[in-house]
């Protein structure tokens, strides 16, 4: 399968089985990260890290403390479809990574940023 993004109206297609989102909160200024994997029906979020808590950024109950910060596993059932907000007003884009290479996207302000999984990214 293929995961598709739409992003700044551009569509990009990877054929990837993982892929990672990184970003920085734009109150606490601490770093957020999930590993997600792309399966034939959808996106499963399966590995998260915060850096620190606080402003909405709180770990789970079961979350482990590493010196990289508290890891945790989401139990959020399978997505159809992930939209990221693109308000501009943070530090940052996204930073998304798939087979070795990163691209930040919405960085700037502008519609959400889609993200879901089709044999083509025609929609």
């Amino acid at each position: 399968m293929t995961l598709c993004i739409l992003a700044g109206g551009k569509a990009l297609a990877l054929a990837v089985g993982t892929f990672t989102l990184s970003w920085t909160h734009s109150v606490q200024h601490t770093t957020w990260w999930e590993r997600w994997e792309v399966t034939g029906t959808g996106l499963r979020p399966v590995e998260a890290r915060v850096t620190s808590a606080g402003a909405g950024m709180e770990a789970p109950p079961d979350a482990i403390l590493e010196p990289d910060g508290w890891h945790y596993f989401p139990k959020l059932p399978l997505q159809r479809e992930v939209f990221l907000a693109a308000s501009g007003a943070t530090l940052g884009g996204w930073t998304l990574c798939a087979e070795g290479a990163c691209r930040e996207i919405g960085a700037t302000e502008g519609a959400p940023i889609r993200l879901w999984v089709a044999p083509g990214c025609d929609g």
